[in-house]
């Protein structure tokens, strides 16, 4: 019984600690530059606003669902969506400073923005396409620090729960 009771602990900690592992699925902004794209998901012909905060020099932004765009130090840019952009997909975004490289996720929405009566790539408004929920502004990136702070912690827990399991079982021995 006792080793059923410390499998189980143990397949636990180890369930705990590959679930909160960050994965490289995640696009992350490993420089020291504030990256950003704005709205992070947007209709196909929307306008997304991108921004380098910290760059001491010009931003260079690619990605394959909009033109080449360059931000000035510590500015902001607007770039257009491809009226062709997939919904649903997700479209890497990347930012050059210096030679440093950021990656963020551009999601395009099911719906598709609509143009005004005067330009055909000119947006103003876009098309319903449900509650945009994001992420709140509460996330803006991993950060190393965080990320060993989280990993102790889950640890932490793990260790806590064997010494605690041993010593229950320790204390009912006949």
């Amino acid at each position: 019984m006792r080793a059923i009771r410390a499998a189980s602990a143990a397949l636990l900690g180890a369930a705990a600690l590959a679930l909160t592992a960050p994965t490289s699925a995640f696009a992350v902004n490993n420089t020291p530059y504030d990256f950003a794209v704005t709205p992070s998901t947007v209709a196909a012909g929307g306008r997304v606003t991108l921004t380098a905060g910290g760059c001491p020099s010009t931003t260079t932004v690619t990605s394959g669902v909009f033109d080449t765009v360059t931000i000035p130090q510590n500015g902001a840019a607007t770039a257009v969506v491809d009226w062709d952009a997939r919904p649903g997909a997700v479209y890497s975004v990347q930012f050059n400073c210096i030679g440093r490289i950021g990656t963020l996720d551009l999601t395009i929405s099911g719906g598709t923005a609509t143009p005004t009566a005067g330009s055909t790539r000119s947006v103003t408004t876009v098309a319903p396409s449900g509650v945009r929920g994001g992420t709140g502004g509460s996330f803006k990136g991993m950060n190393t620090a965080e990320i060993a702070a989280g990993g102790a912690l889950v640890a932490a827990a793990a260790t806590a729960t064997v010494f605690v399991v041993r010593r229950r079982s320790a204390d009912r021995r006949h």
